[in-house]
């Protein structure tokens, strides 16, 4: 049984060295846990408070010995400093890259120690959101702001996946739309402006360190024509190129790579050439040495003094006095123009993506080649479009019609498109094909061909057929819908029959008795013929087409029954052939 008792204390008097005995002031309990053991534990002063305590440490233990525990009671206990430790050493034992590991862990630090959270269920989604809020109010960018609470987001949902807790009381929290108080817009370079920087980079003879002027022109090229960044140039040796592959590649290991994965990036040949080049006139490299040694260096500060050079000669060429006095008024190769966008090192990958998109590339192959997961970082933040790519598409568009009568020569054109001369097609005649595309009963015009199909109804009239030339008369499609010739009959010569593809339309007479175009099923095929309103098998009245206009000729084998029609090839036109009267019968096909 659990009881509440006051602990006896022996005190000695430091004066005169008596020992006294007296009673503590806290209120003890004495329980048995749920192992068995017993235990005892410091309560509180008031005898009342020590009891409800007692009492909860009697519930948890009877609700440990049944099994129902609280797994994440002992990590609610535990300091978020503890937590915080733990996430470092989870971040390190996964592999980040160590400024990856400390701006993470900064950030998260940060907030945590201005939101004054101490345990995990301290930590508040209203509290981060000021915490930030005062962040932003004391200077930094709301894309910093954005960093911040990526980190402790990151951290919030490590404590659950981790099994530290139960919630995740951040998950909901969005970051802020950068666009609003964005301080660094990178502007990619034009194709003039690169071209310039390219010719004059080599003549400035100030060197960077452990890199000349040519050099530095070649590492601006690699930049701009494979799209790597910074680290991943400085990890490139003359063995990451494979120059004799079709086509040339480059290859970024896993480990110099931002998404950790083996990268292998083609070349352009010319590009490929003039490299292989400029890594034969360097004898002393080996093939394991660094070409570009921009590790740690201030890569953006050595583009700017490039890009001040290359302006100032290029203002220097200028013919004339006015085209000096333009060239200076311009932003041509300034470090940062009237918008406050800049060029730094980075906007060379920029330059590359916006230049695969200006050149007609799909937006999946820009993305591949950006080695980017989301396809909204490639299209919205690496492609820069002007004003002058947004003419170019729009003078792609068709021209603006005239709105005067058309004659006959520019009608054909409509014509072809399925957007004029519906009334010619169909029904002008009176003689209207056996087949008539799919969508014809309502005068449906389709931007590609579709499978020819049979009409719904038969409309056939035996009265008013003329003998000798065995053709029918044809209703209007107002009575019976579709209209067609008797079966047998060539189509009619003003059907217009589409191809395959995105083509328009063309005349073509007969084509569908063609028989090179004809769909045709394997020979020894049986097909049943049903009339008025029964089941029609399309191949059936091909295939009587197909009588008139191939070598076929039609003759009764023996040892068949009344009613069935057999057609052999011959080299001779046969006659007409004689039609079932029987709409039951079999049409069998040698």
């Amino acid at each position: 049984m659990a009881s509440l008792y006051k602990k006896p204390i022996t005190r000695t008097d430091p004066e005169t060295g008596v020992r006294t005995k007296s009673k503590s002031k806290k209120w003890w309990g004495r329980y048995r846990a749920a192992n068995g053991t017993e235990r005892r534990v410091p309560l509180a002063a008031d005898k009342t408070a020590a009891q409800a305590m007692l009492n909860e440490l009697v519930r948890k233990a009877e609700r440990e010995a049944a099994g129902i525990v609280d797994p994440f009671e002992s990590n609610r206990k535990r300091p978020l400093a503890e937590h915080l430790a733990d996430y470092k050493r989870h971040l390190e034992n996964k592999g980040v890259s160590k400024d990856h590991l400390q701006t993470t862990h900064q950030r998260a630090s940060a907030v945590v120690a201005e939101g004054g959270f101490k345990m995990i269920d301290d930590i508040s989604a209203s509290r981060v959101l000021e915490v930030l809020a005062a962040k932003r109010k004391a200077g930094i960018s709301i894309v910093s702001s954005n960093h911040y609470l990526r980190a402790i987001k990151m951290f919030s949902r490590w404590l659950v996946a981790d099994r530290r807790s139960n919630d995740d009381r951040i998950a909901h929290l969005a970051a802020l739309s950068a666009d609003i108080d964005r301080r660094c817009i990178r502007r990619p370079l034009s194709t003039e402006e690169f071209i310039v920087l390219i010719e004059k980079t080599p003549q400035l003879k100030q060197r960077w360190p452990r890199m000349s002027g040519p050099d530095r022109a070649l590492l601006y090229i690699v930049a701009v024509y494979t799209g790597l960044r910074r680290n991943e140039i400085a990890s490139v040796t003359p063995a990451s190129f494979n120059f004799e592959s079709n086509p040339p590649t480059i290859t970024v290991e896993a480990g110099y790579s931002k998404r950790r994965q083996k990268d292998v990036v083609p070349l352009r040949r010319d590009f490929a050439e003039r490299l292989s080049q400029w890594i034969a006139q360097k004898p002393n490299v080996k093939p394991t040495d660094l070409l570009f040694p921009i590790k740690g260096q201030r890569t953006s500060k050595m583009l700017k003094q490039d890009l001040e050079y290359a302006r100032k000669q290029w203002i220097k060429d200028a013919e004339s006095d006015e085209e000096r006095e333009r060239r200076e008024k311009s932003s041509f190769l300034v470090y940062e123009d009237c918008h406050g966008h800049v060029v730094d090192f980075h906007s060379l990958r920029k330059t590359f993506i916006t230049n695969l998109t200006r050149s007609g590339v799909t937006p999946k192959t820009a993305q591949l080649l950006a080695r980017h997961s989301d396809i909204n970082l490639t299209m919205n933040t690496y492609t820069a479009l002007g004003v002058l790519d947004q003419a170019a598409a729009v003078e792609a568009l068709p021209p603006v019609p005239s709105g005067q009568p058309q004659d006959e020569k520019t009608a054909i054109p409509l014509r072809a498109t399925g957007t004029d001369g519906q009334s010619r097609r169909f029904g002008a005649t009176g003689e209207v094909p056996v087949l008539v595309p799919s969508g014809a009963e309502n005068g449906a015009k389709q931007p590609t061909s579709s499978p020819i199909r049979l009409a719904t109804d038969c409309t056939e009239t035996e009265s008013k057929r003329q003998p000798s030339r065995r053709l029918a008369m044809s209703k209007t499609p107002k009575e019976n819908g579709p209209i067609r010739t008797r079966k047998g009959h060539s189509a009619s010569h003003h059907l217009q029959v589409p191809e395959r593809g995105l083509e328009p339309p063309r005349p073509c007479g007969h084509w569908i008795l063609s028989p090179a175009r004809l769909p045709i099923p394997p020979l020894r095929q049986i097909v049943q013929l049903q009339f008025n309103g029964n089941k029609v098998d399309r191949f059936a009245l091909l295939f009587q087409a197909l009588i008139r206009q191939t070598e076929l000729r039609p003759s009764i084998l023996a040892n068949r029954r009344p009613g069935r029609l057999s057609l052999t090839a011959s080299a001779a036109r046969p006659p007409r052939p004689q039609v079932c009267s029987d709409t039951n019968d079999l049409v069998e096909v040698v």
